[in-house]
């Protein structure tokens, strides 16, 4: 199971971070990931890394002002997000895969439940 929280409400320009907290069998898949969906579109990757951290990468809407980490003795994954844009404005989602490397959300198995991030002009 996945547990998302550390989303809120954030002025542009401002930073959050999520968390994620993970339980069961989603702990060691290969790779854990952040998708977000805004509304009124699809859900669209963010950023992606393997458990052990030595593979990240990102979308390019978010490369540079988002970091991906993982913490494998709390079970957690984050998402450090800096210099907040009203574009980021979404619900995130954390998700595992076992796939070595991917940024279709139909290749992550199990998912969080959510946390919304809101970032105001």
């Amino acid at each position: 199971q996945l547990q998302a929280s550390g989303g809120g409400l954030m002025q542009v320009g401002g930073s959050l971070r999520l968390s994620c907290a993970a339980s069961g069998p989603t702990v060691g898949r290969y790779l854990t990931g952040w998708f977000r969906r805004a509304p009124g579109k699809e859900r669209e990757f963010v950023a992606a890394s393997g458990w052990d951290g030595r593979i990240t990468y990102y979308a390019e809407s978010v490369k540079g002002r988002f970091t991906i980490s993982t913490d494998n003795a709390k079970k957690t994954l984050y998402l450090q997000m800096n210099s907040l844009e009203p574009e980021d404005s979404a619900v995130y989602y954390c998700a595992a895969s076992v796939s070595s490397y991917s940024r279709s959300s139909r290749d992550f198995g199990s998912w969080g439940q959510g946390t919304l991030v809101t970032v105001s002009s």
